[in-house]
C-alpha cells in the first residue's frame, strides 16, 4: 500500500530533505519528517506555507504534481490592496505572465481565515489596505500564485497552500504531519 503524508510546511522551511547551499543553515523537511522512502509531490517556496504531500509511490507522486493531470491546488493569499471584482475576473479568465498565459483560476475574496500566526509576521502598513483571496489553480509554475496576484495589481504578502485535490491542511499546525490512507 502507498504511503501518503500530509505535512503543514512552516514559513522559511525548504521543501526538500537536504539543503545543498554551502554555509546555509536552513530548516528542511528532515527537521520535521523522519519517514524513510517518502518524497515531496510538488514544492512550496521557502516563503510560502501550508500543505505539502509526500509519498513513496512514484505514480501517485506524478499524478499529484504533473501539470497534465490538472490537480486543483487551493491557496489562501493575503494580498496588498482591496481586491475588487475586476481583478477577480482577470484571474478567472487567466492572466498573461512572462512565460505565457495561465489557465483560468477559481478566485474569490474571503474573510480573514483563522490561520496560525506567521513567524515573523507580515509587515503591517497603516496606509496600505490588504485582504485575503482564495485562489485555485490547476498548474504549478514557479511562484505562479504570487505572479498572478501581482499581474492583477495585488502583490502577495502571505501565501498558504490550503488544499491539494481532496487533501487539506485542516487540523494540522505548522510543522505537523499525518499519514492518510490512499
Amino acid at each position: 500500500m502507498s504511503r501518503l503524508i500530509l505535512f503543514n510546511k512552516p514559513f522559511n522551511v525548504l521543501s526538500q530533505f537536504t539543503d545543498r547551499s554551502i554555509g546555509a543553515d536552513r530548516l528542511t523537511l528532515s527537521n520535521y519528517i523522519d519517514v524513510p522512502g517518502v518524497y515531496p509531490a510538488g514544492r512550496l517556496d521557502l516563503d510560502s506555507e501550508g500543505l505539502m504531500l509526500l509519498t513513496d509511490d512514484g505514480r501517485l507522486q506524478a499524478r499529484i504534481s504533473n501539470p497534465r493531470f490538472k490537480t486543483p491546488k487551493t491557496y489562501l493569499a493575503q494580498v496588498e490592496g482591496d481586491v475588487q471584482e475586476d481583478a477577480l475576473a482577470l484571474l478567472h479568465k487567466g492572466v498573461m505572465l512572462k512565460d505565457g498565459p495561465t489557465l483560468p483560476a477559481e478566485a474569490e475574496r474571503i474573510d480573514d481565515p483563522a490561520l496560525w500566526p506567521r513567524d515573523p509576521p507580515v509587515r503591517f502598513r497603516k496606509t496600505v489596505p490588504d485582504c485575503w483571496i482564495s485562489l485555485t489553480i490547476r498548474e504549478g509554475r514557479n511562484r505562479q500564485v504570487r505572479r498572478m496576484t501581482a499581474a492583477v495589481g495585488h502583490p502577495t504578502l502571505r501565501l498558504v497552500r490550503w488544499q491539494i485535490g481532496d487533501w487539506s491542511a485542516d487540523g494540522l499546525k505548522p510543522g505537523e504531519w499525518r499519514e492518510v490512507r490512499v
